[in-house]
């Protein structure tokens, strides 16, 4: 069976796309599917988003419940837990007072957290190692639309993005999600959902209509 594919916007369309039993891709190119893309390039072991404390979205968030399960995801596999936040300038005390329920939910779990850094795209995975880290990307857009798809019951949340990360260019980025959204979904016989992180980005649109374009292509 061949995944159907459709394509939403914000929040509340991941949502809507997660209560359908959809496998959700999130596209927030400037900057969290972009910086998720470069963790994942860089080695990470799993990418995750969630909404920051001061998120105002119309649908259900739970950060953390995302820091549980992230940080749950890190102590089985005997690593740490990167926090990636916002503001992109500013200190690392700053990033931390936006995402307090977020670190709740991975310290109640006994999870390390071994870095907080800005959400900044294919730059970020200059700044640590990332190889075999879990990471939670907790941001105002991208990370919302994640967690609200978490939140709804999505059976997979996946990142995606097309802009060039420091180890892909050229089309590559879009076919590496791609790649991961169709082998999803045909492991769990569902369809895809495509969701620009907001509405108000057009380089979001622009994307997730590309993307689901090179779905259709590669829908084999």
């Amino acid at each position: 069976m061949m995944p159907t594919v459709s394509m939403t916007v914000n929040a509340s369309g991941a949502a809507a796309a997660a209560r359908a039993h959809q496998v959700v891709v999130i596209v927030d190119v400037i900057d969290m599917s972009t910086t998720c893309e470069a963790a994942l390039d860089a080695g990470a072991y799993a990418v995750y988003g969630a909404a920051p404390d001061n998120a105002r979205c119309p649908v259900n968030v739970n950060p953390k419940e995302i820091g549980v399960t992230a940080g749950t995801h890190a102590v089985k596999t005997g690593t740490d837990v990167i926090l990636i936040a916002e503001p992109r300038v500013g200190t690392d005390d700053e990033r931390m007072n936006n995402i307090s329920k977020v670190l709740e939910g991975v310290q109640k779990v006994g999870a390390k957290i071994g870095a907080v850094l800005p959400n900044i795209g294919a730059e970020t995975a200059k700044l640590v190692d990332f190889k075999d880290r879990v990471v939670i990307a907790a941001t105002g857009t991208g990370g919302v639309a994640f967690d609200a798809a978490v939140t709804a019951g999505a059976p997979a949340v996946l990142t995606a993005t097309v802009a060039r990360t420091l180890r892909k260019k050229g089309t590559a980025p879009a076919e590496a999600g791609v790649k991961r959204a169709l082998e999803e979904a045909k492991r769990l016989n569902t369809g895809i959902t495509v969701v620009a992180a907001t509405a108000n980005s057009m380089e979001d649109i622009l994307a997730a209509e590309y993307l689901v374009k090179l779905i259709l292509m590669n829908n084999g």
